[in-house]
């Protein structure tokens, strides 16, 4: 699996195995294996989805212009994320493209106005329909999916010719709706927090930490400093889910399927996390990792990392300490605040170790891969899975001393 877009904006191709779960109207990616039974929650036990997808209103083709490898599909959601599936096998692959097709499908019958509103560009529209027609009757297995409510007609007979012609009447006037990026720049359309550039998002808030970073970090600083493993142990998929999805305005997806919508817009701004919906505080703590991992660049610039690594090679701790210092100091405001008001909460959790257990090795394993992520694949797996949480460990030891 690779992630291609996120919000409409190209992203570098990043392949790498992933185990999806379709579940209810989502599509969740796991960076672990199944575990030996199933499990009864779809997830692998212990473990927490890198990304999650909602189907609703979702655009379904083959990728094969997208990527030279063979038996790869393409998905593009309504908030304009696009993602590759690749298979081996091409009867897996088709497995999943009809079991994808009838989720979109089903969604499409039940809500089939909402999404003439959403989705992605006129340019973007024309890509994903070009060649729809041209291989409606030689490929009917492999045609792109405009999803445009009901099922596809053959284009044969009278009936057909007329669904043919509702549905170019449709395309042609969501091709006139004003794209995404001008509707933002008018501030008729917000950006969501989770998946969200750091720098705009703090500045749309007019603030260097984001707010629900603050949120998060209050809630674990009242009720979370003396619980066992905080940090390390995984919440509830389903709830943070749901508070991920009321934070960013959009419907939660409830465990039979169903939407919940915030009550009133702006919601996130009263958010209560001491509430007793959110009272499992590592629904809380995987909600700020899950905000994290979805930053669309890591919290620490990629391109600072080859000198994090460098820095950390030296012998001479003084040395090592300073040139660390000094690339903290190079990276933007909002990134060296947001990394400064983290680590610092996380050296109070140091503080309780004697009761969470969580010293600064423990959450070096669980933070340095978040902060510390590669832009793409790097040819040393290995090396990368071990600096990072080296780095998180040094900076949380000499904290005082990096951020003066």
């Amino acid at each position: 699996m690779t992630k291609i877009a996120q919000g409409g904006r190209k992203l570098r191709k990043n392949w790498g195995p992933s185990w999806v779960v379709l579940a209810g109207n989502s599509l969740m990616f796991y960076r672990e294996p199944p575990p030996p039974a199933p499990s009864p929650l779809w997830a692998p036990t212990g473990s927490r989805p890198e990304s999650s997808v909602d189907l609703r209103g979702a655009a379904l083709a083959h990728g094969r212009h997208l990527s030279s490898r063979r038996n790869v599909l393409h998905i593009r959601t309504v908030p304009g994320h696009e993602f590759l599936l690749q298979s081996d096998q091409e009867t897996e692959l088709r497995a999943w493209h009809r079991a994808l097709r009838a989720v979109i499908e089903r969604l499409d019958r039940e809500n089939p106005l909402e999404l003439r509103l959403s989705g992605s560009g006129p340019a973007e529209l024309g890509e994903l329909s070009a060649g729809e027609d041209e291989e409606e009757e030689s490929e009917p297995a492999s045609k792109p999916l405009l999803r445009l409510g009901g099922r596809r007609s053959s284009g044969r007979g009278p009936e057909g010719a007329e669904q043919n012609r509702v549905r170019n009447k449709l395309k042609r006037l969501i091709a006139k709706r004003p794209p995404l990026q001008s509707l933002q720049e008018r501030g008729l359309l917000r950006d969501q927090v989770f998946g969200c550039q750091l720098e705009s998002l703090c500045q749309r808030e007019g603030d260097t930490v984001p707010s629900f970073v603050r949120l998060c970090i209050a809630a674990v600083d009242k009720r979370g400093l003396d619980v066992d493993g905080i940090y390390r142990v995984s919440g509830n998929l389903a709830v943070v889910q749901k508070l991920r999805f009321l934070v960013d305005r959009e419907r939660a997806i409830t465990s039979d399927g169903r939407y919940v919508f915030p009550e009133q817009p702006g919601q996130e701004g009263r958010l209560d996390l001491d509430s007793a919906e959110w009272d499992d505080i590592h629904v809380v703590t995987g909600a700020l990792k899950l905000f994290l991992r979805e930053l669309p660049q890591p919290l620490v610039p990629p391109l600072l990392l080859p000198k994090f690594r460098a820095a950390l090679a030296l012998s001479e701790s003084e040395q090592c300490l300073s040139q660390i210092r000094e690339l903290i100091g190079s990276m933007p405001k909002p990134n060296h605040d947001t990394l400064r008001y983290l680590l610092e909460h996380l050296c109070r959790v140091i503080a309780h170790s004697d009761k969470n257990l969580m010293t600064p090795h423990n959450l070096g394993i669980v933070f340095g891969p978040t902060l510390f992520r590669p832009e793409q694949e790097t040819s040393d797996p290995a090396a990368h899975a071990l600096y990072p949480g080296q780095l998180v460990q040094l900076m949380l030891t000499d904290f005082a001393s990096l951020f003066p």
